[in-house]
This record gives C-alpha cells, sequence and structure tokens, in this order.
C-alpha cells in the first residue's frame, strides 16, 4: 500500500535552495521508501491508479506542515544524565570535574539501560530521526545504547569511545582493550541486523589517544568501510596541547593515522587554520556545528560559512551535555545567534572592546532556511547517508515531521490569513523555528514507520 502524505510541503536541495508545497504530496511505499514528490496529487495519482491499486491518502490540517527529520550530528549520550551541569567551566576542566566520572558509572548496565532509554525517547521527541552518538569506553553498554534506538525505530550511528591516555585511572584503556573492545563492538552491531543503526569508530579525541591507539582505529575504519567521529580544535588551550604531543596540527594528528576520510564528521572545528580546512575538503571530511556548546565551555565562534565557502560539509550537533538541549530546533536557533554574533564582531565597533575596527568584511550571516538545512539534509551530507535521507528526494527513506502550529506555544491565531500561500507557509515554519518546541512535533516518521 502506498501511503500519500498531502498538505504544505518544505525541505531543502541545498544550501540556498529550499523548496516548498503550498498544496504537495510526498508518496511512500510500503518499505518507507519514496516513490515520488510534487505540487499536484491529482495529477500525480490519474497516472499511477493502475499501478498502485490501493493508496492511502493523509491529508494535513491547515495549521500543519511536512518537513525532514532532524540531523543530530554529534550528541554525547551519556553524558544527558549531567545535561546542564559544569557549564561555567572550561572544556578540560569540564571534562575532568563531571564527564570523566559520570560516564565511568556505565559500566553498569542496569544505569546504561535506564539512561539510554531516555535519550533516544527524548530524541526522537525532539524530532531527531538521525543521530550521530557517542556512548562511552564501555563496549557493553554502548551495545545497549545502539539496541535501544533499533527498539524504538531511531536511526542511528553508535560509537564506542576509545581513550588510552591522559584521562583518568578510572576511566581510561590500554591500546589492546580499546581496540579489541572496538572489533567486538563492530561485529556485535551486525548480529542487530539493521540498517538502520550502524557502527562508528570513535576515538574521544587526538589527546586521549596514542598515536599507535589512532593509527589501529584507522585501519579498522578501512577495513570495514565505517564511519568515523571524533572532535577537533574545539578550545585554543586543546588545540596547543595536541600541538605539543603530535607536533603537528590537529587535522594533520588524524590524517596520519587515516581517520580523515569521506565518511568522517569531526565536531566543532572552530579554530582550523586554512591549511587544516584544505586537508578536510581534500579527504572529504565533514564538520559538526556545535553552537551551543562551543559558547557554554567558551570554546569560541565557529564561522560555519567560512567552512562551508571553503568545500567542507557542515551539520549541527547538539553536544549534549556541552550543549545543555538535545533539540536540534534549538541547534538552529543557536547557530542562527552565532552568525549573527559573527556578523557583529566582523562588522561593528563594539563599544568597550579596545583596538577593535569595524570590519569591510562582507559576510552576512546565515538565514534560517539555511539553518534548516544544516539541521536536515546537510546533516545527512555530513553523516555521509544524504543518498538514504535529508529531504524528500525520490529513492530516499521517509524520515518526516509533521508539525503542527496551532499547538501550544505557537497558538497560530492567523491560520485563515489572506495573505499568499507561499507566504502563509512560510511564516508557519518561521513560527515552529523561532517559537515552538517539542509539542508541535506531533508524529515522527523513520524509513516510513511513525515512531512518535
Amino acid at each position: 500500500m502506498v501511503k500519500a502524505f498531502i498538505g504544505q510541503i518544505v525541505h531543502t536541495k541545498s544550501l540556498n535552495d529550499f523548496e516548498i508545497f503550498t498544496n504537495g504530496f510526498v508518496a511512500v511505499d510500503e518499505n518507507g521508501t519514496i516513490i515520488d514528490t510534487g505540487s499536484n496529487f491529482q495529477l500525480w495519482q490519474s497516472k499511477n491508479i493502475a499501478k498502485f491499486t490501493e493508496i492511502k491518502e493523509i491529508h494535513l490540517k491547515e495549521e500543519q506542515f511536512l518537513m525532514p527529520g532532524l540531523v543530530d550530528c554529534h550528541i554525547h549520550a551519556p553524558q544527558v544524565a549531567q545535561i546542564g551541569l559544569g557549564l561555567d567551566m572550561p572544556l578540560l576542566d569540564w571534562l575532568n570535574t563531571y564527564t570523566f566520572p559520570l560516564e565511568a558509572k556505565f559500566a553498569d548496565q542496569n544505569f546504561a539501560a535506564r539512561v539510554y532509554k531516555k535519550v533516544v525517547e527524548s530524541t526522537i521527541k525532539c524530532g531527531t530521526t538521525l543521530a550521530s552518538y557517542f556512548g562511552t569506553n564501555n563496549k557493553d553498554s554502548t551495545l545497549i545504547l545502539a539496541r535501544e534506538a533499533c527498539r524504538q525505530g531511531q536511526r542511528a550511528l553508535v560509537g564506542k569511545v576509545c581513550s588510552n591516555c591522559n584521562s583518568p585511572d578510572f576511566y581510561v584503556e590500554t591500546t589492546e582493550e580499546s581496540v579489541f573492545a572496538t572489533m567486538d563492538f563492530v561485529n556485535d552491531m551486525k548480529k542487530l541486523n539493521t540498517d538502520l543503526v550502524q557502527p562508528t569508530i570513535t576515538p574521544r579525541f587526538a589527546l586521549s589517544c596514542t598515536k599507535e591507539l589512532l593509527a589501529q582505529l584507522g585501519e579498522i575504519a578501512k577495513e570495514y568501510n565505517l564511519h568515523i567521529q571524533s572532535h577537533i580544535s574545539e578550545s585554543i588551550s586543546e588545540v596547543e596541547f595536541v600541538k605539543s604531543i603530535f607536533s603537528s596540527s590537529y587535522a594533520e594528528a588524524y590524517d596520519a593515522a587515516g581517520l580523515l576520510t569521506e565518511k568522517t564528521i569531526m565536531a566543532h572545528a572552530v579554530h582550523l587554520e586554512d591549511d587544516e580546512i584544505e586537508l578536510l575538503k581534500k579527504r572529504g571530511t565533514s564538520v559538526a556545528h556545535c553552537p551551543a556548546s562551543n559558547t557554554m565551555l567558551s570554546s569560541g565562534f565557529c564561522d560555519v560559512l567560512r567552512l562551508i565557502k571553503k568545500g567542507v560539509k557542515v551539520g549541527l550537533g547538539t553536544d549534549v551535555s556541552g550543549g545543555n538541549s538535545v533539540s536540534i530546533q534549538d541547534a538552529i536557533l543557536r547557530a542562527l545567534d552565532v552568525s549573527h554574533h559573527l556578523e557583529f564582531v566582523k562588522k561593528q565597533d563594539i563599544k568597550g572592546s579596545g583596538t577593535l575596527k569595524p570590519s569591510q568584511d562582507e559576510y552576512a550571516p546565515i538565514n534560517y532556511k539555511q539553518a534548516i538545512f544544516l539541521a536536515t539534509l546537510g546533516g545527512a551530507q555530513a553523516l555521509a547517508v544524504d543518498h538514504i535521507t535529508g529531504n524528500f528526494i525520490k529513492g530516499k527513506e521517509f524520515d518526516a515531521l509533521i508539525i503542527d502550529t496551532s499547538i501550544h506555544p505557537l497558538h497560530n491565531f492567523d491560520a485563515n490569513s489572506t495573505a499568499a500561500a507561499e507566504h502563509k507557509l512560510l511564516e508557519l515554519v518561521q513560527k515552529f523555528i523561532y517559537v515552538g518546541d517539542d509539542r508541535n512535533i506531533v508524529n515522527v516518521f523513520v524509513a516510513g514507520k511513525k515512531i512518535k
């Protein structure tokens, strides 16, 4: 049976191509694959009525619209248990005070099961149809996270974290332990027998891994053609520490181990040098922009347009619990904030700043349509799964949200406005992005299956 979602629809085709259908449709087959998208359902139906004997029509209400599911390119699942704590600390102090002690607790499988159930529930509630999850050093508890995502129907990349140095004695592995556990994790993930949840090689960051461990992780990723995730150039002190250990740039440290690939995503990238950006572009490596944590842990401003203009793919990450929300919609707002703040820094003579001079830079901040791209198709591209998800192109899987703007806190009192249909739809989208929350996400679909 084919399902046809009929009504107001939005999605992106590129950073600057935001497509809307004021009375369109997305047709989805019984396997959850999109078989067509367009603006005239009646015409499509008349041409395909013989081919598809049963077509179930799902009509959206006037206050609703359909959009692609949200993509979280970087989230630490165990850290949801400490969300909101220590955000007045620099990165390395925060890790030692809060994060490492918490993650060590995930050796307790019962504790892991309780936390991860809530993590997946919470991200789905917020419209995350695809998440790239960091687990912990503990392989068995990270498998619990993978199984939970599978059970709840969320699309996910899940990684067992690897760290064999510069970590507390109570939360560190030997090289052999890390490599063997990673291999076991990859093999156990295959036994899940699902396309929705896949393993990703996860060195915590260069500081917590020796050259030997990084190289062996690179070999595993290459042998099995796996995704890779880690951190890069988050804070200035971290960058200097990496240089002192590896005698190279941050990006070169990963590249020497074969960890910069077309299936690699690096979080933050706040302080990348131009030659590092060029290296990421050359390798096809992507960046997860995490505006909330970059601000809260005082890491700095990441100029995502600098990365994009130089050819690096970028998606958004919540980076919980460096960030204080599991919602990618919140990350959209933070990304817009940071982009506008960068414009102020680049163009304004900010009073009280001392020697800062106005810039002649032609910088223009990203707009809400571009931010939606980063949160959907851009995120899918960054995670190298845009052939599967990210928008409503024929042949992709139906990962989608139904947004209802009549629900609190939006209360769309102007639903019957006489404004042009295109203008009205864009206003509904803006209302959701700027004012809405998870209450406005009434349905979540992954691969055609409703999971909320």
